[in-house]
């Protein structure tokens, strides 16, 4: 039945999407702001290296994203989602051609599509439309007994859909493209994922277990994960799963270091849905009432962050109004070290944020991915850890995911290196970290990500069935 019904969809989908791109193609690219000229000798550098972390790292043969390099790893399907944007952009910006990309793109698609789902607890990619978080570099299999993830599919999909309103070529190849990224999104079944309670998309599901006890509630990275749901042709969710989603809001509402607005620790839950929605201009019923919309939500947050750092309640090494935004990366080690009296607590991979896990460990993502939100912070902020730390921080596909000039103790550590003076770094990359700084940056100078996601009529869906209104969905330009 589903598979009827995507080819049924297909043709309509196909000539949306060309009324679509020929609005696409009218429009044209917004100047690049001054801000991004005077840096664009180091704003170019860092987009090409990071470009070339996807391009390089992904395994040609079925497209499948590393979660990091170079330490050997698993799969990551967010990474695949970050992967295919990095591409467009890619061609965009001349590091590749349009066909280079186009070809990548395909082979991506093609596996995802006809990679095996099923509820067995090995050999399979993913269950009900939805992908394990974690697949095997070479065979695409779930790796690790990892779970299947509903954030982590919706950004592999976010991925997806953005190939589709980019790939509008006529030829076979392109138009290949745009009915895989129908298939592969429309057979995600949402209704199965807020099955043990309505409305509710779990986070979660294991073939030993089921399906997580925990639901997205509050806010955070999972706008996009509602968006895509309400949107889907298939296995929607009613419009009321926003309103419930967004009832759970208020406990995350509040003045944060000096910025009101829905506060998140980690930078990145401020980033992630970004990348692909423009928020600017455009309001839900609940920022409606609160007089802002999202995307100034998320430039607070930005501002926050910075003060965060200037307070520096940790009394953290180097933290200040140019070196902020902590979120979620790896970090020296599960110790606690006493350092001059005061006992540190210092851990591995973590879901940090300002006074969540703050261990002085700084992710220049989180200010770098940022650069849309608070480009007159943001850019200070690059520009100072690579001039200050590049020796160390800097090198092959730009920012490396971390760093803590604090932790300069002479102890072994399991991940990273200790490099006397300068304090712990990490030695890895992180696809989940290189996709939001090349994208960011992408739509920061040009709108590009953005302008062309605003053709697609899954995003358009599910932001009307949200409520939203305003801005370039009534036809006006973004602020």
């Amino acid at each position: 039945m589903l598979h009827r019904f995507t080819r049924l969809a297909l043709a309509a989908g196909t000539l949306a999407l060309a009324a679509n791109a020929a609005a696409q193609t009218a429009a044209p690219a917004p100047q690049v702001p001054a801000l991004y000229a005077a840096n664009a000798a180091l704003l170019d550098d860092l987009s090409e290296r990071t470009f070339r972390f996807f391009w390089d790292t992904a395994n040609p043969a079925n497209g499948i994203v590393p979660d990091r390099w170079p330490t050997p790893s698993f799969g990551s399907i967010a990474a695949v989602g970050f992967g295919l944007t990095a591409y467009t952009i890619g061609a965009d910006r001349g590091y590749i051609t349009r066909a280079q990309a186009a070809e990548r793109t395909l082979t991506t698609l093609r596996f995802f599509r006809n990679a095996p789902q099923g509820p067995a607890e090995q050999g399979m990619s993913g269950h009900k439309g939805f992908f394990y978080h974690f697949l095997d570099m070479k065979t695409g299999a779930r790796s690790s007994n990892c779970e299947l993830s509903t954030v982590d599919t919706a950004l592999l999909l976010g991925g997806v859909l953005h190939a589709q309103s980019y790939f509008t070529g006529a030829d076979a190849q392109e138009a290949e493209i745009r009915r895989l990224a129908d298939e592969i999104y429309q057979r995600v079944d949402w209704t199965w994922a807020a099955s043990s309670r309505p409305n509710a998309v779990a986070l979660a599901w294991d073939p030993k277990t089921g399906m997580s006890g925990y639901d997205w509630k509050g806010y955070n990275e999972a706008m996009l994960v509602y968006v895509l749901a309400l949107g889907s042709p298939t296995h929607p969710l009613p419009a009321s799963a926003w309103k419930d989603w967004t009832s759970t809001y208020d406990r995350s509402w509040g003045k944060v270091y000096g910025q009101e607005h829905l506060a998140f620790p980690p930078q990145f839950g401020h980033q992630y849905s970004h990348l692909w929605i423009d928020f600017r201009g455009i309001q839900d019923d609940y920022m409606r009432k609160r007089g802002i919309d999202y995307f100034e939500n998320s430039r607070r947050a930005s501002y926050a962050q910075q003060a965060y750092a200037v307070a520096n309640p940790e009394a953290c090494k180097g933290y200040g109004a140019t070196m902020w935004g902590v979120t979620a990366s790896d970090g020296p080690e599960d110790v606690v070290i006493d350092d001059h009296g005061k006992k540190r607590k210092f851990i591995s991979y973590a879901g940090r944020g300002m006074g969540h896990y703050d261990d002085c460990t700084m992710a220049p993502t989180g200010a770098a991915a940022s650069i849309a939100f608070a480009p007159e912070i943001a850019i200070p902020a690059i520009a100072h850890m690579r001039s200050q730390y590049g020796k160390e921080l800097y090198g092959k596909y730009g920012f490396l995911d971390a760093f803590n000039p604090t932790f300069d103790f002479d102890v072994k550590i399991k991940h990273g290196r200790r490099v006397p003076g300068f304090g712990w770094v990490d030695t890895d990359y992180l696809g989940i970290d290189q996709g939001p700084i090349v994208g960011m940056i992408a739509n920061y100078r040009d709108d590009s990500v953005w302008r062309v996601m605003r053709t697609n009529p899954t995003i358009r869906a599910g932001l009307l069935k949200a409520g939203f209104t305003g801005g370039w969905l009534e036809g006006k330009q973004g602020k």
